[in-house]
């Protein structure tokens, strides 16, 4: 019986594995040293969070057949690609990019559970490749609707609401959490 390991990496935002890179801990939050790249002057932001899912699977063979799969989820942050302007950033601002991090989590976490009820077959690889698209794809709608519904932060009222809306989902994903 010969076994053959496969791993393949796809990374939401293309990153290379050597960036520097933070990864979700619900212990830890994002803190303005975190983010590192310069402000872009073409943009109205006061801040930018650049984070995405990465994913890699390795699958076991025998001869043809694919017997076994296991796979890696994270959510993670690039401090190289994000940034704020010092004179503007403030704790509110710092919460509305936390909260663009934890939704990152949250469509990790779906990721994991799709993955869990896949069955092996010869399929598996594809399969995984089809979550791992429609996640990135609704991880960016999701990012740019609580952008448009909280005007970047500036109404307060709806930042609450997305707030307490992402910490109800990532309680009902908390057996996939990040670890």
């Amino acid at each position: 019986m010969k076994n053959l390991l496969i791993i393949i990496t796809l990374l939401l935002l293309g990153s290379t594995s050597n960036e520097e890179s933070v990864t979700w801990n619900e212990r830890t939050k994002l803190t303005w040293a975190d983010f590192k790249a310069p402000p872009s002057l073409e943009s109205n932001a006061v801040a930018v969070t650049a984070s995405g899912i990465t994913f890699g699977y390795a699958v076991k063979t025998s001869g043809e057949r694919i017997v076994d799969f296991s796979t890696t989820v994270e959510a993670h942050f690039y401090p190289n690609k994000s940034w704020y302007i010092k004179e503007k950033g403030n704790g509110h601002i710092l919460a509305h990019e936390q909260l663009h991090f934890d939704i990152t989590e949250l469509y990790a976490r779906q990721f994991r559970a799709q993955i869990i009820k896949l069955i092996v077959n010869q399929n598996v690889k594809e399969q995984m490749s089809r979550l791992h698209a429609k996640i990135n794809e609704a991880v960016s709608e999701t990012q740019k609707l609580y952008d448009e519904q909280t005007n970047h932060s500036m109404n307060t009222a709806m930042q609450e609401e997305w707030e307490k809306t992402i910490q109800i989902e990532l309680k009902k994903f908390e057996d996939y959490k990040s670890q």
